[in-house]
């Protein structure tokens, strides 16, 4: 397992180096055209020869003019190579200073996240999760065992762990045993379910989000661990057909889906002893905000009471569904009023 390197672009200066470079060379091959009636090999083969210093003889005899132009050659090619030289000697070394130091920092910055997601896969779907996430101000690690795609990842500046997601050792390295969520998102479901396994076996209370592309693999990754098996083929279709028969309704749920709404945030909150929501029913809950929506309350066993009424009762466990300001997303999950 190894980090993602960290490639520099070339600098302006040393661009500008060697395009100056470029140009002596240019203007000795010509100038040994024009002056010696050399061939364009030959006058290349003198320019090169000349600026680099090597020392061979000349290929024709010269004359006054041109040693002149020789001289002249010499002391801005050789000064224009020698100074190119310096630049990508020290262009390297910072660079790979520079490198080192991201990647040391980056190593610190997961190691001290907390409650943070890890998302295993790069793809088309890991990059609008890691989109997704971003947006919504959410820590997140990803772990991509391509090179290529891991920079590419990188490049948007994510936290990123190039590495097999089914390895022990590079889970640990995400932090899993801190992690809040990890999503399994690589583009094979044997993958997927390795890496379940992996996750569950390191941190048994982890929750896992897997997606699969077979419908008969559901079972085996829920077997292998995971809380939620998404099958992007099901969930597409059952997409297409709503926006066919209820457009509308399909619009205000990707709406619901973007998570904020102006000064409304969706979210969710569990009712337990510690906060001491247990047993208040949905009107106490309320009572005091300003501008709350409550959508539905995750029961046990994964049932969902949509639309809760007033006098219905939390229990302990419950998860409450809610669209609400910050303010009294506070106020309720405090359970003071």
């Amino acid at each position: 397992m190894r980090l993602v390197p960290f490639h520099l672009p070339i600098t302006a200066r040393l661009q500008r180096a060697l395009g100056f470079l470029g140009l002596v060379f240019v203007i000795g091959t010509a100038g040994y055209m024009l002056l010696s009636g050399m061939s364009f090999v030959d006058a290349l083969y003198q320019t090169v020869t000349t600026i680099t210093t090597v020392g061979f003889r000349e290929v024709v005899v010269f004359d006054t003019a041109d040693k002149v132009f020789t001289i002249f050659l010499m002391l801005g090619g050789v000064g224009a190579a020698l100074y190119t030289l310096t630049l990508l000697v020290e262009e390297g070394l910072e660079g790979d200073v520079r490198s080192r130091f991201y990647l040391r920092r980056m190593v610190l910055e997961i190691e001290r996240m907390e409650g943070h997601y890890i998302l295993c896969g790069f793809g088309r779907v890991g990059a609008e999760i890691a989109r997704e996430l971003h947006e919504r101000g959410r820590p997140f690690v990803i772990v991509e065992e391509t090179s290529e795609t891991a920079a590419r990842a990188r490049a948007f500046g994510y936290h990123v762990i190039e590495g097999d997601a089914s390895d022990e050792r590079v889970l640990v390295e995400a932090g899993l045993s801190r992690a809040r969520c990890l999503l399994a998102a690589s583009d094979s479901d044997a993958g997927n379910t390795y890496i379940t396994l992996t996750a569950r076996s390191i941190n048994p209370s982890a929750f896992i989000v897997a997606r699969v592309a077979r419908p008969h693999n559901e079972e085996k990754l829920r077997l292998a661990g995971a809380d939620r098996v998404v099958s992007l083929y099901a969930m597409g279709g059952r997409r297409m057909v709503l926006q066919a028969l209820q457009p509308l309704a399909a619009d205000f749920m990707d709406t619901l889906a973007m998570g904020r709404q102006g000064d409304l945030v969706l979210t969710e909150f569990e009712a337990n002893q510690d906060n001491g929501l247990v047993g208040v029913t949905m009107d106490h809950l309320m009572s005091g905000t300003k501008n709350v929506t409550v959508l539905g309350i995750n029961r046990g066993g994964g049932s969902i009471e949509v639309g809760p009424h007033q006098d219905a009762e939390l229990h302990d466990g419950d998860v409450v569904i809610v669209l609400a300001s910050e303010e009294d997303l506070t106020l309720m999950r405090s359970g003071r009023w």
